[in-house]
């Protein structure tokens, strides 16, 4: 890149978006590490700066239109034109069917798929201007259907959907837009999902472990290496596209 691409990595203070804007950051990307709490992020930029990065905390709900539309100007303002997104924010709110409530539903559809409806939008008039662009969005092997998340494999199923969708209408621009599904990964919101069943961490980690054909379980930085490839120029052929990335078939 002569000069560097400006990207933006939602639900990036911790987890899985952490990974990928340290690694985007080492790649030489502009980073603006965006999540609902702006304190939070600043962690995770002054890492990067450390590291001889630039980087950017942006605080902002993705399911909030008035929100987004002031984080990406001041992205735009501050870094440069984001060309590259990665919608990684995510929530979960786990129960079976019959305990679900209508606002476990609803928060869990804003941030997965309103939020990136929001910041896709956004962030593509800036891609189109551009004629550049790469989007990647996580899913999660929970698409296929996982036992008490109703409400998050019906919104990570909808976003390979949109995926797609943003494919075929975002080609011409010369913008690709993939999808990454992680298996299981060592996060706080796996860990959050041990407690909710009565498990250990450690114990679930080396369950979970035993039944991946690589045995062992994902790293932040996996993901992190799976969207570097497909953010990068020499991806440009790669669009519409679900990777599964579970240490072993999934799909």
């Amino acid at each position: 890149m002569s000069e560097p691409r400006t990207a933006i990595i939602t639900g990036a203070a911790r987890g899985i978006g952490a990974g990928i804007a340290k690694r985007f950051a080492a790649d030489g990307y502009k980073v603006a590490v965006l999540d609902l709490d702006e304190a939070a992020c600043q962690t995770v930029v002054d890492e990067i700066v450390a590291n001889g990065g630039q980087a950017l905390a942006v605080g902002a709900n993705v399911a909030d239109p008035e929100a987004v539309e002031a984080a990406v100007a001041k992205v735009a303002d501050e870094l440069g034109a984001p060309t590259v997104l990665v919608n990684n924010a995510g929530v979960i709110r786990d129960n079976l069917l019959f305990k679900m409530t209508l606002d476990d539903w609803n928060l869990v559809m804003d941030v997965h798929l309103k939020g990136s409806f929001l910041m896709t939008k956004a962030v593509q008039k800036h891609m189109t201007e551009a004629k550049y662009g790469r989007i990647v969005n996580l899913s999660s092997t929970s698409a296929l259907g996982n036992r008490g998340q109703a409400n998050y494999s019906a919104a990570k199923a909808g976003l390979q959907g949109f995926t797609k969708t943003l494919a075929i209408e975002l080609g011409k621009y010369g913008v690709t837009a993939n999808a990454i599904a992680p298996g299981f990964i060592q996060t706080d919101m796996t860990a959050a999902t041990a407690e909710r069943i009565g498990v250990p961490f450690d114990d679930f980690i080396e369950y979970a472990a035993k039944e991946i054909p690589v045995q062992r379980v994902g790293q932040p930085e996996d993901i992190a290496n799976t969207a570097a490839f497909l953010c990068s120029e020499g991806a440009g052929f790669v669009s519409g596209q679900v990777i599964y990335v579970a240490g072993g078939p999934k799909d």
